[in-house]
């Protein structure tokens, strides 16, 4: 069974922890676009910081990653269930870099 967009987004909240705001939208193809917003970051023009890119990489393990990156950098004594997952998200980073 398919979890609904409902479902994924609130996996995807619980994970990202507290500062999280999980939103999935419909790309062009109908593919789940994730994008994960802090709530306590924002960047030029008072928009919140968001992981939302142009283009195809939009996906929850890329959307995740960045957040992950995120809360490392910005919020490094913050506490979120998705930083048991950095080890493998900086190897994906490792990967892209050199492919």
């Amino acid at each position: 069974m398919v979890a609904s967009r409902s479902a994924r987004e609130r996996k995807a909240a619980a994970q990202a922890g507290p500062l999280a705001r999980v939103k999935i939208d419909l790309d062009r193809e109908q593919q789940f676009l994730y994008r994960i917003s802090c709530t306590s970051c924002v960047t030029r023009g008072d928009s919140a910081w968001s992981t939302h890119r142009a283009g195809a990489d939009n996906g929850f393990m890329a959307a995740m990653d960045r957040w992950i990156f995120h809360l490392v950098e910005k919020h490094p004594d913050e506490d979120a269930p998705c930083l048991a997952f950095r080890a493998e998200a900086e190897q994906r980073l490792h990967e892209r870099r050199e492919g």
